[in-house]
């Protein structure tokens, strides 16, 4: 016998609380969205190493980093400017050949690299890793070696 229609449904609903952070974080994005990350690798390695020389403003860096590695990187640019000071050398912009921009993506949408820069005194390697959020490339991590 069927059952009498009381207007209220019955069947279970799958309910999920739509939150901010799935509006306003930053979204991951697909590799095959994103352009060409080599250009931005050398761009950024020559960034980074103008802020920390103290001829760049790391803000102008700002939008291809993650909070994180902005964070990390304004200690690093602080302590250069203070060892900078207590020698009394000027910022000075540096000079320097990026001889090589090794890049592999061990999942979409994510870059890990590495950029090596010659430069009078030594070799040094930059290692970063870029994700697509916000459908660009950011910098989520940085290592000066």
């Amino acid at each position: 016998m069927a059952q009498p229609d009381t207007g209220v449904n019955t069947t279970p609903r799958v309910s999920r609380r739509m939150l901010a952070s799935d509006f306003f974080a930053p979204q991951p994005t697909s590799t095959a969205e994103l352009p060409d990350p080599v250009p931005l690798l050398r761009n950024l390695t020559a960034g980074v190493l103008e802020a920390l020389a103290g001829v760049r403003d790391l803000d102008q860096l700002a939008r291809w980093l993650t909070e994180d590695a902005y964070r990390s990187l304004l200690t690093r640019v602080n302590l250069a400017a203070r060892a900078r000071s207590a020698r009394g050398v000027p910022a000075a912009r540096p000079v320097h050949t990026i001889l090589s921009v090794r890049h592999d993506s061990p999942a979409d949408g994510v870059v890990e690299a590495v950029v090596v820069v010659a430069g009078p005194a030594r070799t040094r390697a930059l290692a970063i890793r870029l994700e697509g959020l916000d459908r660009r490339w950011r910098a989520t991590s940085l290592a000066l070696l």
